[in-house]
């Protein structure tokens, strides 16, 4: 549910979304798409479905990392959200260049057409709280030292500093939220190694055993896709509060790997009267470093700043997104 402020703000602001088919963008723009406003989605080709909404849509076909495809889809537009990237680790590690293509150079191409136009959208960025690399004290705020191990949080970085930058000169305004693990209804994501809740939860559903890498001990942090995009609703409204800087968002709370995966099989037993098995097995190798870290949000920057606070606990959380489920099922 939408609240009153944020539909105010958005009413007659054109709002361009980029990875318009990916999980996120798919959320946020539901979350919007019966405002009346102007949403242009941006994808690559064939791959956008339709959209009954109140707002007036518009989809563009494009490759982010041309100069044209901004130019033609920024004309006019008040509000970015750049959500199209590749977000594997592993894919990122075996090729390091096309992640470079991927995830940095839309950014700057973006940037540079608007500076190029003179066009001044609020831009908002999706990062990830493994930009900081393996935090050594919990919980993470933000003025944790900036120290990734992964080409793809190298990449990141590299993109998020170029908005700041871009920021700082006030060609554009913009924020960076730097996102936990997170979860919850939508489509699948295009990576193996992201969206392991809803993947759990749907082999659970189909009667499959769960597995557990070793002990499952390191602490995640678990945040419900409806909190999140609040949050990036919230961070655009308060784009004068929230300019210029990053925001670690998650739900606040840790649970460590093995009760999230315990969580999933109790809730479906419970929801279906099946009962789901956890397995503990050896985790594959290689696997990156990034995987051993433990990790739960500060969030009290971003609160501040916008009055944003999550509104699910991982246990509500998964049990929303099971009925999601199950209601797919049924209507499939």
């Amino acid at each position: 549910m939408v609240d009153k402020n944020i539909i105010s703000f958005f009413q007659q602001k054109r709002i361009l979304v980029t990875g318009a088919s990916g999980y996120l963008a798919t959320n946020l723009i539901n979350a919007v798409k019966d405002i009346d406003c102007t949403i242009i989605r941006l994808s690559r080709a064939g791959q956008l479905l339709p959209l009954e909404a109140k707002a007036e849509t518009k989809d563009i076909a494009g490759d982010i990392c041309l100069r044209q495809t901004w130019v033609e889809a920024l004309e006019g537009v008040d509000i970015v959200y750049h959500f199209a990237a590749q977000t594997s680790v592993y894919i990122a590690e075996d090729d390091a260049l096309a992640d470079l293509n991927a995830n940095v150079v839309p950014m700057l191409t973006l940037l540079e057409v608007c500076r190029e136009k003179e066009y001044k959208p609020a831009i908002l960025f999706s990062g990830t709280v493994t930009q900081a690399g393996v935090p050594q004290d919990l919980p993470v705020n933000e003025s944790c030292v900036d120290n990734p191990i992964t080409i793809y949080d190298t990449h990141k970085l590299i993109a998020e500093n170029y908005l700041k930058y871009y920021c700082q000169n006030k060609f554009v305004s913009g924020a960076v939220l730097r996102l936990a693990n997170v979860y919850g209804p939508g489509p699948k994501s295009s990576s193996s190694d992201r969206g392991v809740i809803n993947m759990m939860m749907r082999k659970a559903i189909a009667g499959e055993e769960l597995t557990v890498y070793g002990k499952g001990d390191c602490l995640r942090d678990y945040v419900y896709i409806d909190d999140v995009v609040s949050a990036f609703l919230k961070a655009a409204e308060c784009i004068e509060k929230t300019n210029g800087n990053h925001y670690i968002i998650g739900s606040g709370e840790g649970n460590t790997v093995a009760d999230a995966i315990d969580l999933i099989a109790d809730t479906v037993t419970s929801r279906t009267g099946r009962a789901v098995s956890v397995k503990h097995i050896e985790p594959p190798k290689p696997q990156s470093p990034i995987e051993d870290r433990n990790f739960v949000a500060d969030i009290t920057k971003f609160s501040q700043s916008t009055g944003w606070q999550p509104g699910h606990s991982l246990a509500e959380g998964i049990d929303k997104t099971l009925k999601s489920i199950l209601k797919t099922y049924q209507n499939s």
